[in-house]
């Protein structure tokens, strides 16, 4: 078959089957798979609601003829078979991060809105796990029709963590053989050749808020997940709610026993994608340092907190700012904050280039924690990933996309994480077309009302199964 003949083909391939895939998607996005480990139990290492929609993932590829297999609840995959052994990979997950606030509709479901769709995971990654199983689904069709199978096996590989540790693929990493190659379709066309390093480390106050004396702060709470610019969060304090200005993004309401609970709202987004969001914890704590509504040992956290969450987003006053050719600035976002045995814990994620490291970052935060009396403590570093831009693998790719949105691509880097990091070849390839003017009703991936047009995601399914052809011809 020729590469017009298959283009052809697709073209009526994906107009009758997306109804399906639509509903598909629907199925998994009624899931609330986000990770729980305190429910976590043999068979389901990453909680119950996890194993659930990789086990629903499974079953929408089994039904599409591939051959699925589940891996003692960790991750999971589907094959399709070819005329050898060796592989050409996909990879996207099932997982999510918690929903947040601010949605104006159901967020474990899917709502068809003027041509898009908008659920938590319509884009990160549920709506593009969908399309890697349609598109091996497509050659399965053709298998069927023509006796001959692909030159390698085609295996989509269903994740089920990548949005804390990816203990997944590390498990499976550590029990099956990697890929020729893979792609991850988890991020933006054209095509993601690099991503910085991920930190992730923790703030603890030494000193215990809430008790007795002086103390002015009861309580404070903020954000859904580490890696992701919280949109909401809230103290309770001592204090006389009239005695306060008022201040935008600020509410005020009085509780029992003359406590005030204060409400910051700012604007929510991914942690690698900073530009235009506002820290709602930054806000928050702005209001409490301008009113003095803390005591003196509670007021060098709350500036400790200031430098990470209302200082900018690069570093610069926590210390460790920094750029590099090849990835850009380091930037630095504070993700929640909570209260824990009385103290305050407030996370940090810094997406960094090659010009610093992760002993570095450690080392620097670790100073800045003394010197506001707290401690420091590394959740996770991983290193940065890159991949040659002009490998025959990337250069298909981009063919491949170029082909169905014309123009001549390039690759580039992101400060996000897929799961491309941890193979030895890989890239992450779209769905997400950054430069596609949308409504602003469509929220981003990790934020409100999370939503994709569906024209770009038929476009997507056309150029991973063009891509996927392509792949397998290559040495």
């Amino acid at each position: 078959m020729t590469e017009e003949e298959l283009k052809g083909r697709l073209d009526a391939y994906v107009d009758e089957v997306w109804e399906d895939a639509v509903e598909d998607i629907r199925s998994l996005v009624r899931i609330r798979s986000v990770e729980d480990l305190g429910a976590a139990a043999p068979g389901m290492p990453w909680g119950p609601a996890s194993h659930d929609a990789l086990v629903q993932g499974l079953k929408i590829a089994e039904r599409l003829g591939l051959e699925a297999h589940e891996c003692e609840g960790y991750i999971g995959y589907a094959d399709l078979p070819g005329d050898s052994r060796r592989q050409i990979a996909t990879i996207a997950h099932t997982d999510v991060v918690p929903e947040g606030l601010g949605w104006t509709v159901d967020p474990f479901d899917v709502t068809r809105r003027d041509g898009y769709l908008i659920g938590r995971g319509v884009l990160d990654d549920k709506g593009p796990l969908v399309l890697s199983l349609y598109a091996a689904h497509f050659f399965k069709r053709l298998a069927d029709r023509t006796g001959k199978r692909l030159p390698r096996t085609l295996r989509c590989i269903v994740g089920n963590a990548e949005e804390t540790t990816m203990g997944d693929l590390k498990w499976y990493l550590a029990h099956y053989d990697g890929p020729d190659f893979c792609f991850s379709p988890d991020a933006d066309f054209p095509l993601i050749c690099g991503e910085k390093g991920v930190f992730h480390g923790h703030f603890t106050s030494a000193e215990a808020f809430g008790g007795e004396g002086e103390s002015r702060i009861a309580w404070m709470d903020g954000g859904t997940v580490a890696n992701a610019i919280p949109g909401r969060a809230e103290a309770l304090v001592r204090a006389d709610a009239p005695a306060f200005p008022a201040a935008e993004g600020i509410e005020l309401r009085e509780e029992p026993s003359g406590l005030v609970r204060i409400v910051a709202t700012g604007r929510g987004g991914h942690a690698s994608l900073p530009e235009g969001t506002l820290n709602a914890i930054g806000l928050l704590v702005d209001y409490l340092l301008d009113n003095g509504i803390c005591s003196a040992g509670e007021r060098g956290f709350l500036e400790l907190q200031h430098a990470l969450c209302a200082s900018g987003h690069d570093g610069a006053a926590l210390g460790i700012k920094t750029s590099d050719e090849k990835f850009g600035p380091l930037t630095a976002i504070g993700g929640t904050v909570r209260t824990v045995g009385g103290r305050l814990v407030q996370t940090v994620d810094s997406r960094y280039p090659t010009s610093i490291d992760g002993d570095a970052i450690r080392e620097r935060l670790g100073a800045l924690a003394e010197a506001h009396g707290a401690s420091f403590a590394v959740d996770q570093d991983k290193v940065p990933f890159y991949i040659d831009p002009q490998s025959p693998e990337v250069q298909c790719l981009l063919r491949s996309y170029d082909d169905y949105a014309g123009g001549r691509s390039e690759a580039f880097v992101i400060g996000g994480g897929t799961y491309a990091r941890l193979f030895e070849r890989a890239c992450a390839f779209g769905p997400h077309e950054p430069k596609e003017e949308v409504p602003d009703w469509v929220g981003p991936e990790h934020g409100a009302d999370e939503g994709v047009s569906e024209e770009s995601l038929r476009r997507a399914l056309k150029v991973y199964v063009l891509a996927i052809w392509r792949l397998m011809q290559l040495d």
